[in-house]
């Protein structure tokens, strides 16, 4: 797992729980600009398999808030790193609509070239931080009755935007390398 982020290569190999190896490497990649997530990791992917040579997995997340008219979007790190989440919140003070939805695209990279897998979660953002668990934009977004910083690492794991894209990569890994 290629990120400059610890916590995701921590819930992706809590996803994996150990039926696949993940070791995180920690390399800076540039982000190429797009407002599809798959293509930005896409992006990702080849350039890390250009350096490392090696398979390898990138993920890139945005985070669409349906007010916002879809904002932050593929710039969702840029934007916590910036706003933060008291921003965000800022931002949708007196708003009624609330929905959002993260979207992540897990990018599979070997010699034979690089795949795209993608999942999606809803809900929506609270007025307020919740919970002590994960990161990110995590303490505001609430899934059902509660946020993602509210649930276990475990349960997350399950449940969340990356791992229904590391479901997807995961089948796909499985069979292609059964045979």
């Amino acid at each position: 797992m290629v990120t400059s982020n610890a916590n995701k290569a921590a819930e992706v190999a809590a996803y994996f729980g150990g039926r696949i190896e993940v070791a995180h490497v920690a390399l800076d990649v540039p982000e190429h600009r797009s407002e599809d997530i798959g293509e930005i990791a896409r992006g990702k992917a080849r350039y890390a398999f250009g350096i490392l040579n090696t398979p390898l997995i990138v993920d890139d997340t945005g985070f669409f808030i349906d007010a916002l008219k879809g904002f932050p979007g593929p710039y969702a790190a840029y934007v916590l790193n910036t706003l933060g989440t008291a921003g965000i919140l800022k931002l949708m003070e007196g708003v009624t609509d609330r929905t959002a939805r993260f979207t992540t695209g897990i990018a599979y990279a070997d010699d034979c070239g690089v795949r795209v897998f993608t999942g999606t979660i809803g809900g929506r953002i609270t007025t307020h931080p919740r919970g002590d668990e994960g990161f990110g934009y995590d303490p505001i977004f609430e899934v059902e009755t509660r946020t993602l910083a509210e649930i276990s690492l475990a349960e997350k794991s399950r449940i969340s935007h990356r791992a229904r894209a590391l479901h997807a990569f995961h089948d796909w890994f499985i069979t292609e390398h059964s045979e």
